[in-house]
């Protein structure tokens, strides 16, 4: 994979260009792809975004969402758009099997592929091009940091500012997290030189859900949250009948995970959710607890050190078993490294 500062200087304005993400997409993923749109379309290059899947609708307010092509929902113009592109980014991702049913069109694409990413483990050998940084606290501090060095820094606008502040501002959680460097701070300074309304930006991130989402998550903070006080964890674990009942939709189950370290003396959370065709996990730690390591080991997935991912075919009952097994088996191992 070669160095990423030379893409800019290798892009053509008869070229085309795609740039995509992870399936369902989170604001930093759809705000580093909307970032680098606007940048390329005020450089003059030809460019459209496509999600593998839908959104959620507390991303709608974001500038040039209107834009963005629904993979699922237009197959056809997708694959047309992936088959003659030059240049595909992909951003917020390092693996190809993240964007589902678009995996195999990116893998038979003859487009040169640029990878903009700060998760572990990348599938390097697909990249033509890009950068790798798992200090980084988010993509959009990254695509940040390509446009800066592009030389065309001047092209940078309040649109583009805007969506690169709301997915560093959702992947550092309102900038807590140890992410959160020095480097990120003065990004933000910078941003805010452009006007960003950066109170209403948060508030169409965390204050822009339905009721019945917050009844949703009174019921399975109290009936579906397991403590495992032994391993310092605590379990969620929702059958789709929960999501049936509250009419959870794309998006409405976004930060669960992280509720239940709020206790004390919990170190590790993890949420499991019965999808239609899998079960998914979400695991979050608070310091010395490897989730990365944790969901490519057990659970087909992976991430951070602190936040990850992961699947399974099997059923919601006994993904809850394999878990209490696996961690029993993965504290043990940690305790001795």
């Amino acid at each position: 994979m070669k160095e990423i500062n030379e893409v800019f200087q290798s892009l053509s304005p008869a070229d085309s260009i795609v740039i995509t993400m992870h399936q369902k997409p989170d604001p930093d993923a759809m705000g580093s792809a909307l970032a680098l749109y606007l940048f390329l379309r005020q450089a003059g290059f030809n460019c459209r975004v496509i999600s593998p899947t839908n959104w959620a609708d507390f991303l709608e307010w974001m500038p040039g969402i209107q834009e963005v092509v629904d993979y699922e929902h237009s197959k056809d113009q997708a694959n047309q758009l992936i088959q003659f592109a030059n240049w595909i980014f992909c951003l917020d991702f390092n693996n190809m099997s993240r964007t589902r049913f678009m995996e195999e069109p990116l893998l038979q694409s003859p487009a040169k592929k640029v990878l903009i990413d700060h998760h572990r483990e990348p599938q390097l050998e697909v990249f033509h091009y890009g950068i790798s940084d798992i200090s980084k606290s988010s993509t959009c501090e990254m695509v940040y940091d390509f446009i800066i060095s592009s030389g065309k820094e001047q092209l940078m606008n309040k649109e583009i500012a805007t969506c690169l502040y709301a997915g560093v501002m959702a992947d550092t959680g309102s900038f807590r997290f140890a992410s959160t460097t020095a480097s990120v701070h003065h990004m933000v300074a910078y941003l805010k030189g452009f006007d960003i309304q950066h109170a209403k930006i948060h508030s169409a991130i965390y204050d822009n859900f339905q009721e019945n989402r917050l009844r949703f998550i009174g019921h399975v903070l109290t009936f579906r949250m397991e403590i495992l006080y032994e391993f310092n964890t605590a379990l969620i674990a929702i059958p789709k009948s929960d999501t049936q009942k509250f009419h959870i939709k794309t998006g409405d189950t976004e930060g669960l995970v992280n509720y239940p370290l709020s206790i004390q003396g919990i170190e590790m959370a993890a949420l499991l959710i019965d999808r239609d065709e899998e079960r998914k996990w979400s695991f979050r730690s608070k310091e010395h607890f490897d989730c990365n390591t944790f969901a490519r080991k057990y659970f087909n997935g992976g991430g951070h050190y602190n936040a990850s991912g992961g699947r399974s075919l099997d059923s919601l009952e006994e993904n809850v078993a394999k878990f209490k097994m696996v961690l029993k088996e993965f504290s043990s191992l940690q305790q001795q490294s």
